[in-house]
């Protein structure tokens, strides 16, 4: 049998001096029958919610669950960061398009990850991501501001407060006048991918 060079595993065990027991042995197992060295800095013995293995973990309480590792969340998070930048020239339309083609591939990995609040976060994340990039869009012109937030169904005595604003697009974006213009069903009828929908349609199925 031929292992490559860099596996990864994780071995679960009841105790962490089984633990210690069985890492050492597989250790010794594996220089004398294959020759092949374990990472000690990579490698450890540990609580199981402590130790991720790719791109998953484990949260602890009365019963297991199996979540997103933190490098996994950090990767999704600045990669959907790189998507949604306010510096872009591109439509709003265009943005949620190239988000969705991004967020349908990255759910199909992760959507056995039990704990639906980080799905819930993450999409209330990304549609205030998307009102920072229209707000930075109007920033430099207030009567533009104003124009656009009183077509979108926000009341003027609470558009005039947020026009003459100073604040920056991403205090802006959590602000109640882009909230009402731009609520959950505003991007879902612009057809932005819901992380918490699908996974929990997947529950459904599964």
């Amino acid at each position: 049998m031929r292992f490559p060079r860099a596996t990864r595993r994780n071995v679960y065990v009841k105790t962490k001096r089984a633990g210690e027991r069985v890492f050492d042995s597989i250790e010794r197992f594996l220089w004398k029958r294959l020759k092949l060295r374990v990472n000690r800095e990579k490698s450890a013995v540990a609580p199981c919610h402590e130790r991720g293995f790719l791109g998953f973990g484990f949260r602890k309480g009365r019963m297991l669950q199996i979540k997103l590792s933190p490098k996994a969340l950090r990767g999704v998070k600045h990669r959907i960061k790189a998507i949604s930048r306010r510096s872009r020239g591109v439509s709003l339309e265009q943005m949620i398009q190239q988000l969705n083609t991004y967020l349908r591939g990255w759910m199909q990995y992760y959507r056995i990850a039990e704990t639906s609040t980080v799905f819930t976060d993450l999409d209330s994340w990304i549609r205030r991501r998307l009102r920072c990039y229209m707000a930075k869009q109007w920033i430099r012109n207030c009567h533009t501001r104003y124009k656009n937030l009183v077509a979108m169904g926000v009341y003027e005595k609470d558009v005039r407060p947020f026009a003459a604003s100073r604040k920056g697009p991403w205090a802006m974006s959590n602000m109640k006048p882009m909230k009402v213009a731009m609520p959950n069903r505003f991007f879902e009828k612009l057809g932005l991918f819901s992380l918490s929908n699908q996974h929990r349609l997947v529950g459904k199925t599964s």
